[in-house]
């Protein structure tokens, strides 16, 4: 990946000092508790063959001389000798990211798999296929790693982001799944969705799990497979069927699946459960309330443990390559990932990642905030260690950079999704056209499962530049609502918003979300800031960084902020333009119409 060039390894005494005394500064002034590594081992060698740990200490010895006489090494110093992988286990693409006590990337691996869409509205991947990627993408980083000097004894443990909603379900006896993953845009749950909506007690689980019903949860996919696939109704009734999101899945294989040298690892952390509605979101712990209400006996189906996101030990060791009894030590769903890369550890900082689909978390603190306005309540980390879970509002949003993908692979629009940038750019503006991208209805804060993608506007003089920026502008109108929900439900207007994601490298996409929101848009120049999160959760774990201080400075250099540049009139008439779009597009779906 050319983007990712690996920075120095180590600085000056000078800057490190300085950074040093910057950390210590931010640690007096900070009221939040910090991890005590003085309790635990910094290292957890656990399962690391005494070869390669007497090779790690000879290695730390030969760094010394590089630092002049009499002056010992820094703290930050001794971070940057270390290094974190990091799993990203996406909708798209599944890749490896190596990164060092800086937060940069210093070695990578990427590639896809195959999506499976059988039916209208199904969406479908490959378990088995998704854990090759994975454990490729591990070889052939390390490969770069090895090849750039670096020895994977410095390689101190590992996180795992993933796609949170996306379920695997699998056979307690022979570790292998009963059915494809069925993937969090997947709505063939519909009308299941709409019967839930009348079951006694719907009304109440936003409260309890900080979701309303949709097709998005891994919840109402299971009662689907529960009542449609053979496969997995039997292993229901005879008490094999194991639960999981794509987290636990991976890390219950990447231990060695059912033959685990101290048994099966089947875990998960509190962000990617609190996508299942099975999980109080005040208790962080499994509800009975919620499992009785989709009718769930948890005597017939095997539920992964809820752990904290930053852990040395509940996540187990890979079992085999070149990261052999590496410890996997953190583990975040991809949005909280992301908000963790992007530093966003106060109230009040939020975040907008631009992938397959876009997620906007909001940093609420330390007590959950149920959304007033169509928003969901989330987990946005948990790092143990005493300190308190971190809620979010999230706003998610179904078409992002698929939006373009669409324009290139389905309509034959632009040649390369690069070319969508010069294609917008060959008109002024939109033209007068709005393209409601609601290929899965649309989500938060509109949740409109019965709309099907609608374009309004067409006329003689409609070009395909028009339709272009129009399919941009979608995402940044969807962005600009959430926004304005997030506000009223907080009682906050964001000062800017940080991004990533793929979409965020165009600068005419960027700067369309910041006239259309209104406020500047804060673009990191590293933007791998979801696999950082799940970096920043297992460096915490081990002792790569002692605490939040430690990460203050992280992935701040060389940000670009992109400021409004249209009038409050402009931007008022975009808007509600956009929003008589969206009233126009509902009802698209109508049951009794499939029935005649």
């Amino acid at each position: 990946m050319s983007s990712l060039l690996p920075g120095p390894l180590a600085r000056s005494r000078t800057v490190l000092s300085r950074r040093l005394s910057q950390a210590t500064q931010l640690h007096a002034r900070s009221s939040l508790r910090v991890l005590d590594t003085s309790k635990q081992n910094p290292y957890p060698f656990e399962g690391i063959a005494p070869a390669e740990r007497h090779l790690g200490v000879n290695m730390a010895a030969q760094d010394e001389h590089h630092l002049p006489r009499g002056v010992t090494k820094t703290s930050p110093e001794n971070n940057e000798r270390w290094f974190v992988g990091s799993i990203d286990q996406g909708t798209t693409s599944t890749r490896f990211l190596i990164f060092n006590g800086s937060g940069e990337p210093v070695a990578a691996h990427q590639m896809g798999f195959d999506s499976k869409h059988s039916h209208s509205g199904w969406h479908e991947q490959d378990p088995l296929e998704l854990l090759q990627t994975v454990e490729t993408c591990i070889e052939k980083a390390v490969e770069e790693f090895e090849a750039k000097g670096h020895h994977v004894s410095r390689i101190r443990s590992v996180g795992i982001t993933s796609q949170r909603e996306t379920l695997v379900l699998w056979d307690k006896h022979t570790g292998d799944p009963l059915y494809n993953a069925v993937v969090w845009p997947d709505t063939r749950t519909a009308s299941l969705v709409r019967e839930l909506k009348t079951w006694e007690g719907a009304d109440k689980l936003q409260e309890l799990c900080g979701l309303p019903l949709s097709t998005y949860p891994s919840s109402v996919k299971l009662l689907w497979l529960l009542r449609n696939v053979d496969s997995v109704k039997e292993a229901y009734e005879e008490g094999r069927l194991v639960f999981g999101t794509i987290d636990s899945w991976l890390i219950y294989r990447l231990n060695g699946g059912k033959d685990a040298a101290k048994g099966p690892v089947h875990v998960t952390d509190s962000t990617n459960a609190s996508r299942t509605m099975f999980m109080n979101l005040h208790t962080l712990e499994y509800d009975d309330t919620l499992l009785s209400f989709f009718k769930l006996d948890r005597s017939k189906i095997i539920l992964p443990k809820i752990v904290p996101s930053s852990h040395p030990t509940a996540f187990g060791w890979l079992a085999r390559g070149p990261l052999k009894h590496i410890p996997i030590a953190g583990c975040l769903g991809d949005q909280s990932a992301a908000l963790v890369g992007q530093c966003g550890f106060s109230p009040g900082q939020a975040k907008n990642t631009y992938g397959t689909g876009c997620f906007l978390l909001y940093n609420v603190g330390t007590e959950p905030v149920i959304s007033k306005t169509g928003l969901l309540a989330t987990v946005a980390y948990d790092f143990g260690q005493g300190r308190k879970p971190v809620y979010a509002l999230e706003g998610s949003i179904a078409v992002g950079a698929s939006g373009v993908t669409f324009l290139q692979k389905n309509i034959g629009l632009i040649q390369s999704a690069k070319e969508v940038n010069d294609v917008a750019n060959s008109v002024p503006d939109n033209g007068g056209v709005y393209f409601v991208t609601a290929f899965s209805g649309l989500f938060a804060p509109y949740w409109i499962d019965d709309a099907k993608g609608t374009i309004f506007g067409i006329t003689a003089h409609t070009k395909k530049g028009h339709v272009a920026r129009a399919t941009l502008e979608a995402t940044c109108h969807q962005t600009a609502a959430i926004l304005d929900a997030m506000a009223t439900d907080s009682g906050h207007a964001l000062d800017s918003l940080a991004v990533d994601g793929g979409l965020s490298n165009s600068d005419l996409c960027m700067q369309i979300q910041a006239d259309i929101s209104g406020i500047p848009v804060d673009r990191p120049a590293m933007r791998e800031t979801t696999a950082l999160g799940a970096a920043i959760a297992a460096g915490l774990a081990t002792g790569v960084w002692e605490g939040l201080d430690d990460l203050r400075e992280v992935n701040q250099e060389g940000r670009t902020v992109f400021h409004p540049q249209i009038s409050t009139k402009e931007r008022k008439k975009a808007r509600a333009k956009w929003e008589q779009a969206v009233e126009m597009c509902k009802g698209w779906i109508r049951e009794d119409l499939d029935e005649s």
